[in-house]
């Protein structure tokens, strides 16, 4: 049976997914899995305008809206002294993607129907999120789109900073851990095989070390094809299966208490941030946690749902959250100067910015402790497959002597 799934994902915003399952609550599950935050899920429909992303046999992804591109020549276009609709014109006369024509066609119809630009915006939610329409909603007021814009802009680069410092940091190990791998696979499939041809011609009693090492090449002599094939498939097989567990593998993570606390940090970091500026954008507290409660992990988004209604039963917000654990020490001392001073959007995102800062030197801690212990284990690795290469050699100079 296949299901609509309606969700958000980080850095795509809403999307719609097409789920194979049997029943509802495995439709949501398999939606979860793939790193959606499920906003709604119901039996197949016809939902038009949302991008579909159909789950199952396989992942076909759709190519999704570029947000930043069209904001940026939104903002340079807007700066230039051109009136929205002569924006909309232009963007849409230079544009050759047929994933992006349309939605820029649709705006420019309906902006040329009288319809605000947020209005505009909030008919296609596939290519503008929830949060890009409130900013919009905001600036229509205060009459400063392009400073809203910008502030999308600035809070988008600053959500996915954590995010790009770590595929940064990681860059280094995984190309070192590649070429290391390499370097084993050669010594094993190359150079193994061929010392143990010449070590059985020599008829020497060798160490039992190097005798399992020289079998493995003997092996790879005789049947090297179908040992290859058999570890491809196990890669194959492994990654798959690594795809399919990846939440379980995470919340595996979550239980180590230093990862953990900081995994939770960057989701609160996160859950902040995006807050922050749900209120900025003039929208109410509590439909604004509702609307960012996707961006929390399944047990957070729990304890967010009692903090939500001891707010509604009138509670305050820095005691609600650290009630539920949804603070950190210093985040909570910052919310109580928000809700004492009334400036609380500004607060919740200097304490998204502490909190980046803190994740980002931890980080770097550990990249620089992590990158010389796995140089260490690479190098003895080979070091021991040379060391029981040449084991029998050392044994036999020695006996000379």
């Amino acid at each position: 049976m296949q299901f609509d799934v309606r969700g958000f994902r980080s850095g795509e915003g809403l999307v719609q997914l097409v789920v194979e399952a049997d029943d509802l609550a495995t439709a949501t599950q398999h939606a979860r899995a793939q790193g959606v935050a499920v906003l709604s899920a119901a039996p197949q429909r016809a939902m038009a305008g949302l991008p579909r992303i159909h789950l199952g046999a396989g992942l076909r992804r759709v190519p999704r809206f570029p947000l930043l591109q069209f904001t940026h020549e939104l903002m340079a276009l807007l700066q230039a002294g051109l009136s929205l609709p002569e924006t909309l014109d232009a963007l849409l006369e230079k544009e050759t993607r047929a994933d992006v024509r349309p939605v820029l066609a649709a705006m420019r119809t309906h902006m040329f129907e009288g319809q605000s630009f947020s209005r505009v915006l909030a008919s296609l939610p596939q290519a503008f999120p929830v949060l890009y329409v409130t900013t919009v909603r905001a600036s229509e007021r205060s009459g400063d789109l392009v400073e809203s814009l910008a502030r999308y802009v600035d809070y988008h680069e600053r959500l996915d900073l954590v995010r790009k410092k770590v595929v940064s940091a990681s860059i280094y190990p995984v190309a070192l851990l590649g070429l290391g791998g390499l370097v084993i696979l050669f010594l094993l499939g190359y150079v193994v095989p061929r010392f143990s041809s010449i070590y059985a011609e020599s008829g020497r009693d060798l160490p039992w070390m190097s005798m399992l090492l020289l079998r493995w090449g003997q092996g790879m002599q005789a049947h090297g094809a179908a040992i290859g094939a058999t570890l491809l498939a196990t890669l194959v097989l492994g990654a798959l299966l690594a795809r399919r567990l990846l939440p379980r593998l995470v919340a595996l993570f979550t239980r180590i208490p230093t990862v953990g606390t900081r995994l939770a940090t960057y989701h609160l970091a996160r859950f902040y941030r995006s807050l922050g500026m749900l209120l900025r954008g003039g929208t109410p507290l509590v439909p604004a946690l509702d609307m960012v409660k996707g961006l929390l992990p399944h047990d957070m988004q729990q304890r967010l749902a009692r903090a939500t209604q001891q707010i509604r039963d009138g509670i305050g917000l820095s005691d609600a959250m650290a009630a539920a654990g949804l603070t950190t020490p210093v985040a909570a001392r910052m919310l109580r100067v928000g809700e004492n001073s009334g400036a609380m959007a500004t607060m919740m995102e200097r304490i998204a910015g502490f909190h980046d800062e803190e994740l980002a030197r931890w980080i770097e801690w550990f990249t620089k402790l992590f990158e010389p212990v796995l140089m260490a284990v690479i190098g003895v690795v080979i070091g021991a497959i040379v060391i029981l290469m040449y084991l029998p050699i050392f044994e036999l100079a020695g006996s000379l002597q």
